[in-house]
Order: C-alpha cells, then structure tokens, then sequence
C-alpha cells in the first residue's frame, strides 16, 4: 500500500498534469481562434496590403497598354483591351514570381494566384475603366495631357477603395490572398533559376509608380504651359 506522503504527491502530480493539458488546450484554441480571425486590425491591414498589391500590378498594365496603343495608333477599344489584358498579366506574374522564389511549381503557383487574384483584378479593372470613361476626354486624352494623368490617378484611387472591401472578404473566409500568405514568409530557394527572381515589394512598386505618374503630369503640365497661348490671336492677325 502507498504510504499518505505517496498520495498526495500522485494527486498533486495528477493536478499539475489536467491544469497543464487544459492551459495548452485552451492556447492552442486562443491561437486559432487569432488565425482564423486575425484581429479586425489584422484583417484590414492584409486586405489594404492585398489590394496595394493587386492594383500595382493593374497600375503597370494600365499605363504601359495605354502607352503602347497610342504609340501604335490603336483605336481607343483596342487600346482599352490591351491595358487591361497587361493589367491581369502583371497583375498575376507579380503575384507568381514570390511563389516560385518559395520553390512553389510553375503549375502551382499558376493555379494559386488566379485563385487569388482574379476577383480583386477584375474589381479594379471594371472601376477602373468605368471612372476613366466617366472623366470627360480622359479616354481620348493623349500621354502628355494632364487630364489623362488626374484621370488615371482618380481611376486608381477609387478601384483600390472598391477592391479593399473585397479582399477583406475574401481574406477573412481564407481565400483571395490568404491562398498566397503562407508562401510569402518562406526561406527563399537560392538554387537553380529560382536565386535570380527578383523580390519587389508592394510598397516600393507603389511608390515608383506614383512618382512615374506624378513625371508624367509635370511633363504635361510643362507642355500645356509651353505651347502657345494665343492661337486665336494670331489667326485674327492672319486675317487682316
């Protein structure tokens, strides 16, 4: 027979072993339950980080289509399908290229970035184009218009607030780009074509294309200051 000493400290061990298994049980439900809700805080920072991501993408695809056509001399139709088909093309190729650093398949990171990206593309592309067309001349305005520049700001400025509620949607039902955040913090693979994909982040690209827009209006601002001011004056000159 145990002795009364034996007892109690069985008993003690026994209490020490159920308040520890309960304080883990309840951790490991406190843990889940901030993962899957991520704070309000947490939820509204992914989604503006998300849509600043989706719309650098949309912003380069945009503004190299709308260069490109008028370049070229597309019609307006076809230079509004071009700048959206880059839209989706840098758009997900900027999402693709940190899945692969991860050491994610080609294939793979295909399937999980049109998962992840198509509606909030989609979202700001509609905005997008549907604000442009509203803006009177900013469709037909030329690159070195300002109208084209506020315009382009404007536009991009009320895509990113109509896709923000969409990502934070969808990132709170772990989908959108909660598909893609378990890669981002991965160890970089440095081995084969892997170690030369460049990493760009969302800020950084947001910030050379603002400053690259904010070229382009001076540039329009300088020329629409530097053309001459009195056509009209000299017309009437010409007359007489």
């Amino acid at each position: 027979m145990k002795s009364h000493d034996e007892h109690v400290q069985a008993g003690h061990e026994h209490s020490m072993h159920e308040g520890h298994g309960e304080h883990a049980e309840h951790a490991d439900h406190s843990a889940h339950s901030g993962h899957g809700g991520h704070g309000g805080g947490g939820v509204n920072a992914m989604a503006a980080s998300a849509t600043l991501h989706c719309l650098t993408g949309c912003a380069i695809g945009e503004i190299a289509g709308l260069m490109i056509g008028t370049a070229i001399g597309l019609s307006a139709g076809w230079t509004i399908a071009l700048a959206v088909t880059l839209a989706f093309f840098f758009g997900y190729a900027l999402s693709t290229l940190p899945l692969l650093k991860s050491g994610l398949a080609l294939g793979a990171a295909l399937s999980v970035v049109l998962a992840a990206d198509t509606l909030s593309i989609a979202t700001m592309e509609l905005v997008d184009n549907l604000v442009m067309a509203l803006i009177p001349g900013a469709m037909e305005a030329g690159l070195v218009n300002v109208v084209f520049w506020v315009g382009m700001m404007i536009a991009l400025t009320v895509a990113f607030v109509a896709a923000f509620p969409v990502n934070r949607y969808l990132l709170q039902r772990g989908k959108g780009h909660a598909l893609t955040h378990e890669y981002h913090g991965a160890e970089p693979v440095q081995q084969g074509f892997r170690r030369f994909i460049p990493a760009f982040s969302s800020g950084a690209l947001a910030a050379a294309i603002f400053t690259f827009m904010l070229g382009g209006l001076s540039v329009s601002i300088a020329d629409e200051l530097g053309s001459d001011p009195a056509p009209a004056e000299q017309m009437e000159m010409q007359g007489h």
